[in-house]
């Protein structure tokens, strides 16, 4: 039984429908609350799914919008803009999953609670609020990032009365959610824990590791010494922690302890599960957030039915609580779940916002224009030129830059090269790669690449960035394509000290006109500065796990050895 609530929101009286218990299949009971006008009538509603807490949601009432970096920034706030959400005629339905705030159940693993599927709890969650008087039998789904995913998990369900979904800023892959390139990545320890300013995931008991439960303890302490050895989570306490005490950390525990791609990160990935989707799709994510861009691309071309994406405007990170592009998604809803003719269909359905230019392209398909790849080679002196280099290794001398660990330097270093200030606009839309040719000193190190637009001024935009462990260097190379390189990323391969390998580096998808005056500067090291114009913008954890030795690296640029970017400039 839910109790009644009420809140006064400016012109409008919210009634809330506090704790709802909504049974699943195998009995366990989940708990929502219902937010809509105070005039009876039944509406279409909007679903919210996440272990994130309904009562932090709740907080989209009372709480202004807060861009980072401001310290009340708080990434779980991301179910959407409740009052506005009610104020377009819409149910609220805001739900904890199982073993969360106060829903029963336990929650084990990656997007897998005691076995059951996630989407198939989204599933019974639809469709029990469809059935209810206060809705009208159409369904939708709201929310950003993890809530996001939640969309893609129950769509692939196909329950019936989910008419269409609207994603923002949504993440599917889940091996590239935590390691990018196959460098560790430090958001979803902030996610999982509340570290950095989150307030976490707010599970009741605990999550369950899959870890503990499939291996024997002689199998796992096996397993949890061999990922101590490597030197990189030697130099990191928080890792160490997590591995030597893993029931205090279960689920961050799972993920560190699975470096390679495979079957674990596969099972009921959201981008493996979007061919299974046919109703409409609108995806929308803002540049930046290159890992999340490069997914939410994938699922675009896999899902079946109608869909939309919309590229957005830099920077990287939504307001918390979340409350962008709601214009776009009540555009949507009003659409599918009101019928309302709006010609919302009649407009093409992908939308790119092109930085530099500031303006918004329009067109059938992602890339919205032809591509014509074209290289930018390294050459001395620090320089980015369309020429190739005409001097062997001997006399064009390689690049170089020392790294010490974290642990003894705050130093980070970076070379870097430019080229000289572009004369005519010039534009570039989609994927791109870094073709390095480096001798390291080490079997490991990080290939961290960024690519800015520098302005006469010296303010710098960051474009795209590219991540590559060296051991993870390994192509498919039947995936692989001129600007577009996949890794697999299902083993390592120690690195021979001193041999020159050629390291290819995916950059994410941007989209930017590089203005007249305007220059690329492209820069490598093997960790990423602590401040910078790119970093104050994310959450505080939102970094990258650094190389625990020190490592030399040269980085050749010659005619034997032409390192090069190769950015996708449209013809």
């Amino acid at each position: 039984m839910s109790n009644m609530q009420y809140f006064d929101a400016g012109e409008q009286r919210i009634r809330i429908r506090k704790d709802l218990h909504i049974p699943m299949r195998d009995g366990i009971k989940l708990v929502a609350d219902a937010y809509e006008a105070d005039i009876d009538k039944p509406r279409p509603a909007l679903v919210a799914l996440s272990p994130y807490g309904k009562e932090l949601q709740a907080l989209a009432l009372t709480t202004p919008p807060q861009r980072r970096p401001s310290p009340l920034w708080d990434g779980c706030i991301e179910a959407g803009d409740i009052a506005k959400i009610v104020s377009e005629d819409y149910v609220h339905v805001i739900g904890d999953l199982r073993g969360s705030g106060g829903s029963e159940g336990e929650h084990i693993g990656n997007y897998n609670a005691g076995g059951v599927s996630l989407g198939e709890d989204a599933y019974d969650f639809i469709e029990w609020v469809a059935a209810q008087p206060w809705c009208d039998g159409n369904v939708g789904m709201v929310g950003i990032s993890y809530f996001g995913s939640m969309q893609i998990l129950a769509a692939a369900e196909r329950p019936p009365h989910l008419k269409a979904i609207f994603v923002s800023g949504g993440h599917y892959d889940f091996y590239e959610t935590t390691y990018h390139g196959g460098i560790m990545w430090f958001m979803p320890r902030a996610a999982r824990e509340g570290r950095g300013g989150d307030s976490g995931w707010a599970f009741t008991d605990g999550v369950k590791s899959r870890m503990i439960e499939e291996y024997s303890p002689t199998e796992l302490k096996d397993k949890v010494a061999k990922r101590l050895a490597d030197p990189d989570i030697q130099a990191w306490p928080n890792l160490v922690h997590t591995l030597t005490y893993p029931k205090n950390h279960e689920a961050w525990f799972d993920i560190v302890m699975n470096q390679f791609d495979g079957p674990w990160y596969e099972e009921r990935n959201p981008n493996e599960l979007a061919s299974n989707i046919d109703i409409p799709v609108w995806l929308q994510l803002d540049q930046g957030r290159g890992w999340t861009l490069d997914s939410t691309i994938e699922v675009f071309d896999r899902v079946k039915g109608p869909k939309k994406l919309t590229i957005g405007a830099y920077p990287p990170m939504q307001s918390r609580p979340f409350i962008e592009e709601h214009d776009k998604m009540f555009a949507w809803y009003d659409y599918w779940l009101k019928g309302i003719d709006n010609g919302i269909m009649d407009e093409p359905p992908v939308d790119i916002f092109v930085e530099g230019s500031r303006e918004i392209i329009t067109a059938e398909q992602w890339p919205p224009k032809d591509i014509n790849y074209t290289p930018l080679y390294l050459r001395p002196r620090q320089k980015l030129s369309t020429e190739k280099e005409a001097m062997g290794t001997k006399y064009a001398a390689p690049d170089g830059f020392y790294q010490a660990p974290l642990t003894v330097t705050d130093d980070v270093n970076i070379v870097s090269w430019s080229t000289p200030a572009f004369e005519d606009t010039q534009e570039m839309i989609g994927t791109g790669a870094a073709h390095i040719f480096a001798s390291i000193d080490q079997e490991d190190t990080n290939f961290i690449l960024r690519i800015w637009d520098v302005a006469p001024t010296g303010k710098r935009q960051l474009l795209t960035t590219g991540y590559l462990k060296a051991s993870h260097r390994e192509l498919d190379e039947a995936r692989t394509t001129e600007g577009n390189p996949y890794h697999p990323h299902t083993r390592a391969i120690p690195v021979e000290p001193g041999r020159v390998e050629e390291y290819v580096i995916r950059l994410y998808p941007f989209a930017a006109s590089i203005q007249p005056g305007h220059k690329v500067v492209a820069e490598l090291s093997n960790a990423e500065p602590l401040v910078d114009d790119h970093n104050s913008l994310l959450p505080p954890d939102a970094f990258h796990l650094p190389v625990g030795k020190p490592v030399t690296h040269k980085i050749y640029r010659d005619a034997t050895y032409p390192s090069r970017l190769v950015l996708p400039f449209t013809k």
